[in-house]
This record gives structure tokens, C-alpha cells and sequence, in this order.
């Protein structure tokens, strides 16, 4: 009796798997890498120079070059250009701290969405979806409802991230079955409790003097950096850089999936901790200096992936740069555009909802 053989057809992954190796090992034209730099570069000068003190171009340069070295100044001094002390204060003790505020914070902001959206595989995410900001929020709201000093503000500001981040991966062993489904929702549980504790020590704020001040800081701005904020979260957040830098690569193993990433020794579960660990603490830092500031996250990472594509080994970079110039441009909007300096949050919202629509118009694919 002959054995009848019977086709057992599986499914084919190669054409999938190919589509992808080919996106990751795409090359990034040098004229890209370049105008992303060059970007970056021309918002910086024009940082330093625009302003309530304008400062011209040729005394720029040499108040920077007096600044590097006595030798270097020597080299470009001209009697027919004085530097004042007046644009020596406000380039370096009043701009310059600013500056590097906006571009860790943009940077932050963005290159944690991107990761994020890496992590969970949808476009839709943004930093503060295991309530970093809605943590940040409710620590620095209490501390100015008891009237505390500037620095402790921060202080609780970035604990409360730290906490509420804490809080939505402690709830993630509800769900078992599913890691990803696990801290949203535990992320959505913490966002929801805190954003409901920020309501209360609203409801409690004297009206005429503690809201207003609570009303502003939510809505995200960087008038008040100083010197001291900006070597209170440097060093911090270069070390969240770098830890999410170094993930970069597992970050695209992930992108196939949990059993393949397991397959080739990733172990998915340190690695989501390290990314939510280092995303959190740069987030943190990021809303203790200058409150809520939305959309950044949102929305850069899905233009830094139409410029360099979805290899997270340039993405997260491009993500840091790209939401550095972004945010220098948008805080200079709001330095100039009225007499009043705009809380940054509004205006990167007005930028960031029709730029989200045009993204759905498109109907970006490959998540």
C-alpha cells in the first residue's frame, strides 16, 4: 500500500524580510546628512543673534571667539568692532543657557518618541504614554501649590516622571500575555491618576496668585532657564542619550518582532526596560526645566524617518538633531512674534496638529 504524501504549505516570510533588510540597509545620501547639520547649525547663529538685544554677525563671532581663547580674539580684533558687555550678558549668561536647554529638550523629546514608537510599533506614540509628563505635571504643580523654591520644582518635577513611569511598569505584570499591551495599559491607569491628582492641586491653588503661576508652567515655556538648570540636567541626559544610542540596534532586531529578536539572543524584556528607563529619565529632565512641551515627540520622529529611514542606528540621531533645530525655531517664534514671549507648548502644537494631518493624508506605512 503506498502512503499517500500530503503538501503542508507555510507561509512565506522572505519577501516581508527582504522589504525590510532592505529599508534598514538603505544608504543615507551625503546631502541629507549634511543639510540635517546644516540646519541645525544656522538655527544656532540665528539663536545667538536674534533677540530683544540684537547682535550682529561680526560681533557674534568675536564675543565667541573671546570667549574660547584670549589668542583667538587677538587673532580677529578690529578697533572698529567693540565688544560690549552688554551683548557679552546676553549671549552667554542669559542665551546661551537657554540655548542648550532647548536643543537637550528638543533632542530628548524627540529621539524618546522615536524610540518609543520603535518599541511599541505605532506611529501614535509619544513620550509621555507611560505618564512621564502627566507625573512631571502633578510633582511640579504640588511643589508650587506649597509655594517651594525654583529648584525643588524641578526636583519634584522629575521625580514625579520618574515614579509615574515606575508605577505604569509595576502594573504591566497584570497582563502577562502580552508585554506591549501590558504597559499601555499601565501607562494609561498612571496618565489618568495623576492627571486627576494635577486637577486637584489646581482646584486647591489660591485663584489669584498660585494658579495662574501653575496654569503657565503647564503650558510649557523657557523664559526662566538659567546656568544652573542647564548643568543640572546636561549631564543626565547625556547619559539617556547615550544608553538609548547603544539600544539603537536591538531596537531594529525588536522591529521583527519578539520571537525572532529571542531568536538571535535579544532578551526583549531588559531591553524595553533600558529604553523606558532612558526615555524616561531624559523626559524628566526635559518637563522639570520647561514644563509641558507637546507634539515634539509626536511628530519629528516620523519626519527624521522620511529623511534617513526606519534604521534606528541613524534614526534616533537624526530624531536628536532634527528636534534640536525644530525646537530652536519654535522658541524663537516665540521670543519674537509678540511683545509677550508665547508659551512654547501652544505654539508647538499649532505647528505640530497640521503637520499629524498630513502625515494621515499620506497614509504612512511600514510600522
Amino acid at each position: 500500500m503506498q502512503k499517500s504524501t500530503q503538501s503542508v504549505t507555510t507561509p512565506d516570510f522572505s519577501e516581508e524580510y527582504r522589504e525590510a533588510q532592505k529599508a534598514l540597509d538603505k544608504r543615507i545620501p551625503l546631502g541629507v546628512k549634511l543639510g540635517i547639520v546644516a540646519v541645525l547649525v544656522i538655527m544656532l547663529f540665528a539663536s545667538f543673534a536674534l533677540g530683544k538685544y540684537p547682535v550682529a554677525p561680526d560681533e557674534l563671532v568675536k564675543n565667541v571667539a573671546a570667549q574660547i581663547t584670549v589668542g583667538v580674539y587677538n587673532l580677529f580684533n578690529d578697533p572698529d568692532i567693540v565688544i560690549s558687555d552688554a551683548a557679552n550678558t546676553a549671549l552667554f549668561n542669559i542665551r546661551l543657557p537657554r540655548i542648550v536647554v532647548v536643543m537637550l529638550v528638543g533632542a530628548a523629546l524627540s529621539v524618546a518618541g522615536a524610540a518609543y514608537q520603535g518599541m511599541f510599533k505605532n506611529p501614535l506614540t509619544s513620550p509621555d504614554l507611560l505618564g512621564a509628563s502627566a507625573g512631571a505635571s502633578f510633582g511640579a504643580c504640588l511643589a508650587l501649590l506649597l509655594d517651594m523654591p525654583n529648584y525643588m520644582v524641578q526636583v519634584f518635577a522629575f521625580a514625579g516622571g520618574m515614579v509615574a513611569v515606575a508605577c505604569a511598569v509595576w502594573l504591566n505584570r497584570m497582563v502577562r500575555s502580552d508585554a506591549i499591551l501590558g504597559l499601555i495599559l499601565g501607562g494609561i491607569l498612571v496618565s489618568t491618576l495623576f492627571q486627576s491628582g494635577t486637577s486637584l492641586v489646581k482646584l486647591m491653588a489660591d485663584a489669584n496668585d498660585k494658579l495662574p503661576t501653575i496654569t503657565f508652567w503647564l503650558m510649557g515655556s523657557f523664559a526662566s532657564v538659567s546656568d544652573g538648570d542647564m548643568k543640572a540636567v546636561i549631564i543626565p541626559m547625556i547619559c539617556g542619550f547615550l544608553l538609548l544610542l547603544l539600544e539603537s540596534w536591538k531596537l531594529n532586531v525588536l522591529s521583527f518582532g519578539d520571537e525572532e529578536a529571542r531568536s538571535m539572543g535579544i532578551k526583549t524584556k531588559r531591553v524595553r526596560l533600558v529604553v523606558i528607563f532612558a526615555s524616561t529619565l531624559i523626559v524628566s529632565c526635559s518637563v522639570a526645566v520647561s514644563g509641558i512641551v507637546g507634539w515634539v515627540g509626536l511628530v519629528i520622529p516620523h519626519l527624521a524617518r522620511a529623511l534617513v529611514g526606519p534604521n534606528y542606528r541613524a534614526l534616533l540621531p537624526a530624531s536628536m538633531v532634527i528636534g534640536a533645530s525644530y525646537l530652536l525655531l519654535v522658541d524663537n517664534l516665540a521670543r519674537l512674534l509678540a511683545t509677550v514671549e508665547i508659551p512654547i507648548g501652544i505654539l508647538t502644537s499649532i505647528l505640530g496638529v497640521p503637520f499629524f494631518i498630513f502625515i494621515f493624508s499620506r497614509n504612512q506605512k511600514g510600522w
